[in-house]
């Protein structure tokens, strides 16, 4: 009897998706010769993408704790990598079998073998009993037993249970003595692999994964726009999961270009080796039947010209006034000319003239005498609303409604070099030791990040506890608020506030990846206030100052009672003058208050300084 496991994993869809995407790119020649079924496993590339532990994405092998594994492994054999999902599991890690098996392949520590006679079954592992088969064939080679009676051992060892293992060590022990093996020997053997049983793990299952895991590096480090194009689309349901693989792309080095009614289909493309296309699907509130009318009329063979244009080929039944606000706000639209506010202002006007066209062509008029018109006639065209363009901030929040996450920027751009005064490192910088056992081994922290999730609990002592998630741009950080320090900062805890969090960090057992736990939580402002030295206006000499010491005092007085000193900088080209307020005008340095400083006509800059 054999045993199949038919497990439907996505990965082999991406890796289907993958190779399309691959083929599409290459001429028909090239393309012919891929075949991701008979792939060199001894690929260079493959190998050294590993080692670098660049493997997110990759099947099996992309949490934090298995590329930690992987920078200490450094596999450059298939069975290396057969070994890494056997391996990276509790029990292996926390009995310092991993240890073992490392430092034998790199030299560190001997590789000896318990019986030359099982030099050939262990070589492959350095010595080290890793898979339930060494165990089994082990039993065949010391002590004669047969595939069944193999068998049966290792599932008396699964079990634990004592009279059937005493049973075993008796027929192990009288097979080895038939093969001129002395007790003395025989019996040591037993016993390691009694030991190695508890932790074992059936290499055929992990031959297979470490297979999926080999073809999905192949592909990310020779064809990376396209295996990612894959992953994306496969995950695009997924925000979270999309945010990190589009961080991960421009890690890549790879381009992510924004959706575009003239250019994306519905799942994520390859525009060039370089670039990855935003998916249709991915933007939230637009149905795949909407997205699937775009792409049909779009591939006629004329791109969409305008608003209008646009408003009147498509199947309006299918696209709605909601659907519409996605695609601009997306950017979606952003090729059909002017900006997203006037799009956005003129989508009344386009959806009412596409209503008219629609409506005319059902009555089979296209003028008031009822003459037909060619088709390139039939198309209104209006000039777009004018409106005031959205500044960066409402670009932003409107690609985060309708995408999940910011594309084009992200909110920290701005107070990344601030930042950069007080936080001595990124997320995707932040490390900390291993957890030892089940308890974390944390270390003090000092980090910052926008708030893209909270949600909040009751905790043990019956007060709301708070977990959010931080997002730098470079990485994201689940941080653990408890109850005393959730009361304290809960109005500074809020979707989409940016936030400067002091507390612990270390490993997380259960995600393989970092997580925290806040001791404070400050706003940009109080963090100035806790890190800064000044808040330094500088005054322009090209600007009549005339009623500025007016001005400033009202602009200042609704923020004073802060901690931070107010310098004003006057230069001119004879001399610099700083003249430092009293405290009694120390401020607390917002945002708000900034910005109401730099729009002032006599002021040329507003900074802090640290």
């Amino acid at each position: 009897m054999v045993k199949f496991d038919f497990l439907g994993l996505k990965t082999l869809t991406v890796i289907d998706w993958a190779v399309k995407n691959v083929k599409a790119m290459l001429p028909p020649d090239q393309a012919a010769k891929i075949d991701i079924t008979n792939l060199p496993l001894d690929d260079k590339a493959s190998y050294d993408l590993l080692k670098r532990a660049e493997t997110t994405a990759v099947f099996q092998l992309e949490s934090r704790g298995m590329k930690e594994l992987i920078k200490r492994l450094q596999p450059d054999t298939f069975e290396d990598i057969v070994a890494l999902v056997a391996l990276f599991r509790p029990g292996p890690l926390q009995s310092g079998m991993v240890d073992d098996f490392v430092n034998r392949k790199h030299g560190r520590a001997k590789v000896d073998y318990p019986h030359p006679d099982l030099e050939p079954v262990l070589k492959p592992t350095y010595g080290v009993i890793v898979y339930q088969e060494q165990v089994m064939q082990i039993a065949q080679v010391l002590a004669g037993y047969s595939l069944g009676g193999a068998d049966m051992l290792r599932r008396a060892m699964g079990k634990k249970k004592a009279e059937e293992m005493a049973q075993q060590r008796a027929l192990f022990l009288e097979g080895a003595q038939k093969r001129d093996i002395d007790e003395k020997t025989a019996g040591p053997i037993f016993d390691l692999m009694e030991k190695f049983a508890e932790y074992g793990f059936n290499k055929s299952h992990s031959a297979a994964y470490a297979l999926v895991a080999y073809q999905t590096a192949w592909l990310k480090a020779h064809y990376p726009a396209a295996f990612m194009a894959a992953v994306l689309s496969a995950d695009m349901d997924n925000t979270d999961k999309v945010v990190g693989l589009i961080d991960e792309c421009r890690d890549m080095k790879l381009t992510v270009l924004p959706p575009d009614v003239n250019h994306s289909k519905i799942k994520f493309t390859v525009e060039d080796e370089s670039s990855v296309r935003y998916g249709l699907g991915a933007i939230k509130g637009v149905g795949e039947a909407a997205l699937a009318g775009i792409i049909e009329e779009r591939e006629k063979g004329k791109p969409f010209t305008s608003l209008f244009d646009f408003c009147q080929r498509v199947d309006m039944k299918k696209i709605n006034r909601r659907v519409m606000d996605s695609l601009v706000k997306s950017g979606a639209l952003d090729s059909l000319g002017g900006h997203r506010a006037s799009l956005a202002a003129s989508l009344t006007k386009a959806l009412q003239i596409a209503d008219q066209h629609r409506r005319n062509n059902d009555s089979g008029q296209n003028d008031m005498f009822g003459l037909m018109i060619a088709d390139e006639q039939e198309h209104i065209e209006e000039p777009l609303n004018e409106a005031p363009e959205w500044s960066e901030e409402q670009l932003l929040i409107a690609e985060k409604e309708t995408l999940g996450l910011y594309l084009s920027g992200h909110p920290i751009d701005r107070y990344i070099d601030e930042l950069a005064k007080f936080i001595p490192k990124r997320i995707n910088e932040l490390n900390a030791p291993e957890a030892k056992g089940y308890q974390r081994n944390e270390i003090p922290v000092i980090t910052a990040g926008l708030i893209v999730a909270i949600r909040t609990m009751k905790g043990r002592n019956g007060g709301r506890m708070a977990f959010i998630t931080l997002d730098d741009q470079t990485a994201r950080l689940e941080v653990r608020v408890f109850a005393e320090v959730y009361e304290q900062y809960q109005s500074v805890l809020q979707p989409d506030k940016l936030v400067v969090m002091q507390g612990k960090i270390g490993q997380d057992n259960f995600t393989g990846g970092l997580a925290a736990t806040a001791d404070t939580v400050y706003d940009i402002a109080r963090a100035r206030e806790m890190c800064g030295k000044s808040l330094l206006i500088t005054i322009d000499n090209q600007v009549g100052v005339d009623n500025l010491t007016d001005s400033l005092q009202a602009t200042l007085f609704p923020f004073k009672a802060g901690l931070v000193t107010v310098e004003l900088e006057y230069i001119n080209q004879a001399a610099r003058t700083l003249i430092r307020l009293g405290d009694d005008w120390k401020v607390s340095p917002s945002d708000e208050l900034m910005t109401q400083l730099s729009a002032l006509p006599a002021v040329s800059a507003v900074r802090m300084t640290y």
